[in-house]
């Protein structure tokens, strides 16, 4: 599991990133260059491609060059990762809170029980 959580951990960090989460966000709508992609970002160049390499060392962007032209893609499976990990997160929590609810529920009749006898004396 080394190689799962490493690529996990990659992935957020990847996503911690507001310019790289904003790539992210474009690219899901479809395939852009990286000048297109590069277009409404207030970097150079070079600083998108670097950005650009943490997306695609993690798995969450692909490009291929043809011609004078790279064009960047979303990498599902990238986003499978960050996707299942929240996943398993939100059902264990939705779980421990129905857990709660149940208990919450088991313990008020015996709470207005005894502030019935409480007042009644």
């Amino acid at each position: 599991m080394p190689n799962y959580e490493g690529s996990l951990d990659a992935v957020f960090q990847a996503l911690a990133d507001p310019t790289r989460r904003d790539m992210v966000e474009r690219l899901i709508r479809g395939p852009l260059s990286v000048s297109k992609l590069a277009e409404p970002l207030e970097m150079s160049l070079p600083a998108v491609m670097q950005h650009l390499q943490v997306l695609e060392a993690c798995g969450l962007v692909r490009s291929e060059k043809v011609g004078r032209v790279r064009t960047c893609h979303i990498e599902p499976a990238g986003l499978r990762t960050a996707e299942g990990w929240i996943g398993r997160q939100r059902t264990a929590w939705e779980h421990r809170l129905d857990r709660l609810g149940e208990h919450l529920a088991d313990q008020e009749p015996t709470e207005q029980g005894s502030a019935e006898q409480g007042s009644t004396s």
